[in-house]
């Protein structure tokens, strides 16, 4: 359990874009790339092109590219909220077929091993040895893998039998659903097990796919049958012929046309049974509440349930990134701002325009800079500083807890709607959490509000050029390169580490990060959830630090140069 704070509710915040003073979350418009993710929410490391094959757990989705290797997005987490990293596929490209569970993952090999990764509380993500398997299919704690022999093995979680498949060496296809499985026949039957209503009688059936109380077969006539649930109607396929291939979600079913169209019904409180009305799609994958879809180009669109981002990864072309509490806002290069994550408060919904140049995401609310200098904020307006100060003179912005900052372009500092004359009008830089920092012009720093750590008192010195604020501790950069922290140091979040090499910081809940000189992350503090632990390589260009998870920006590699606290 974390430290209990009963008199604040989170925050951290994370950036601020300050010209011409240091800032961590832009990038230069030559450096504009795609957005990595760790921690609870897991982002691609890359644009998701070239992919071959498509699996979607309950909230994670899994990509297979042409190369063999595989991409995973969305959340990272257990049921249980622990860290198990479901989301996060070996490296290797020999890789063939993937399946995405509830929240553990499998792959097959090309020489017909499996390996799995995720949760593993039941033994779901430990596959057998053995390399003579052509299929697998993962579900709520459990799995099954088809032999090249015919016959179907189950392992993990097996209450009522789910793990349990039936005897026989004439299987050609197998589907896992979240409580039952089935298998399909190489003459045209199914059998299932597990708890779950009896299939269809028929030898005519050439696909099958399980949800989370329903089944669907697909009939070499084109037909679709459905059979289990039906509270929604997601057991009632349509009645048309002209079908080939299905997947069944939690509560909703999906399947594709052989024109390239999609059609979906069951449950549709997320949209998940709402597909584009494209025609070029050649896969369907469909998770708890959200759906997928691969393009002849190779190219993947999601829809639905988009919480932990996974129905839609972020392509390219991003200046600005910050991370809130569970949720994430970007600038792209165009000026939009995208929002993904909770958005039970209109959070992650950013305002229309595209001349935005900076965005600051906090716990309830969250604030956008304008490229006029003026602000917008938006989210629930029981948090101060949501309705921001009128005026077109600003330069940076940061949102804390139940709070907001603005620096002006003639060194003043606006807390909520009031301009903080007392402070002094000399100040370049400014960070939120449940406590308020401000750096001046001659690099020393000051500090106020909550301050039950030691988060708010300033340290000494006049040699600092950047300043981070998280939940309930502190961090600067100092001109020589090296970072210092104060405050609350429970999981080590403020004992940066050694060295002079570094070029920016972000504070988030428990957990710090910072950037070097060379492009590189690293991080320190709680790392329960992977939040500390920065992808490996070089060419980042810019971090933010949220709740429990991370984010950055990665350069192209044209535009991967040594950087310096200048040039950012």
């Amino acid at each position: 359990m974390k430290k209990a704070f009963t008199t604040i509710i989170l925050y951290f915040t994370l950036f601020f874009l300050a010209a011409p003073c240091f800032s961590t979350s832009a990038v230069q418009p030559d450096q504009q790339g795609d957005i990595y993710g760790w921690g609870e929410i897991k982002l691609p490391n890359e644009t998701l092109t070239n992919i071959s094959k498509i699996a979607a757990g309950r909230w994670h989705s899994l990509a297979l590219k042409s190369d063999g290797s595989i991409v995973g997005w969305g959340r990272n987490v257990n049921w249980s909220e622990e860290y198990s990293g479901q989301a996060e596929p070996p490296a290797g490209n020999d890789f063939i077929a993937i399946a995405a569970g509830m929240s553990h993952s499998l792959a097959l090999k090309s020489d017909g091993s499996i390996v799995g990764w995720g949760d593993n509380d039941y033994d779901q993500a430990t596959p057998p040895d053995g390399n003579d398997y052509i299929a697998i299919a993962a579900a709520g704690h459990y799995s099954l893998a088809l032999k090249a022999d015919g016959s179907v093995v189950g392992w993990g979680h097996n209450s009522d039998g789910r793990a349990t498949p039936p005897e026989g060496d004439d299987f050609i296809a197998i589907a896992a659903g979240m409580w039952h499985g089935l298998a399909l026949k190489a003459d045209g039957s199914i059998i299932r097990w597990g708890w779950e209503a009896t299939p269809p009688d028929g030898n005519d059936f050439i696909a099958i796919a399980a949800g989370g109380y329903h089944s669907l077969a697909l009939k070499s006539d084109g037909s679709i049958v459905g059979w289990g649930d039906n509270y929604y109607g997601l057991a009632t396929p349509p009645v048309e012929n002209d079908f080939i291939a299905i997947a069944a979600g939690g509560n909703h079913s999906i399947a594709l046309k052989s024109d390239g169209s999609i059609v979906g019904w069951g449950r549709n409180n997320y949209g998940q049974a709402t597909p584009p009305d494209d025609n070029d799609f050649i896969a369907i994958a469909a998770g708890e509440y959200h759906s997928l879809a691969l393009k002849s180009d190779g190219s993947i669109v999601g829809w639905g349930y988009n919480e932990y981002n996974q129905a839609t990864p972020p392509a390219g072309d991003y200046l600005a990134v910050s991370a809130g509490w569970k949720y994430s806002l970007a600038v792209k290069s165009d000026g939009y701002i995208v929002g993904w994550g909770l958005n039970d408060d209109g959070q992650a919904t950013p305002p229309d325009g595209n001349d935005f140049i900076a965005v600051s995401a906090g716990y309830r609310h969250s604030l956008a800079l304008k490229s006029d200098g003026s602000i917008v904020g938006w989210g629930p307006n029981c948090y101060c500083g949501v309705t921001a100060p009128d005026g077109n003179d600003f330069i940076a912005i940061a949102v804390g807890g139940h709070h907001s900052l603005a620096l002006k372009s003639n060194g003043y500092i606006v807390v909520g709607r009031i301009q903080a004359t007392s402070l002094g009008n000399d100040f370049i830089a400014i960070a939120a959490g449940s406590h308020s920092l401000a750096l001046k012009s001659d690099g020393s720093i000051i500090g106020w509000g909550y301050n039950s750590d030691g988060q708010a008192t300033s340290p000494d010195g006049n040699d600092f050029i950047a300043i981070a604020a998280g939940l309930v501790h502190s961090l600067a950069l100092k001109s020589d390169g090296s970072i210092v922290g104060w405050g609350n140091n429970d999981y080590g979040q403020a004992t940066p580490p050694d060295g002079n090499d570094f070029i920016a910081i972000a504070a988030g809940m428990f957990h710090s990060l910072a950037l070097k000189s060379d492009g590189s992350i690293v991080g320190w503090g709680d790392n329960d959830y992977g939040q500390a632990t920065p992808p490996a390589g070089a060419g980042f260009v810019a971090i933010a630090a949220g709740f429990i998870h991370s984010l950055a920006l990665r350069a192209p590699v044209q535009a991967q140069i040594k950087l310096t606290p200048q040039m950012l």
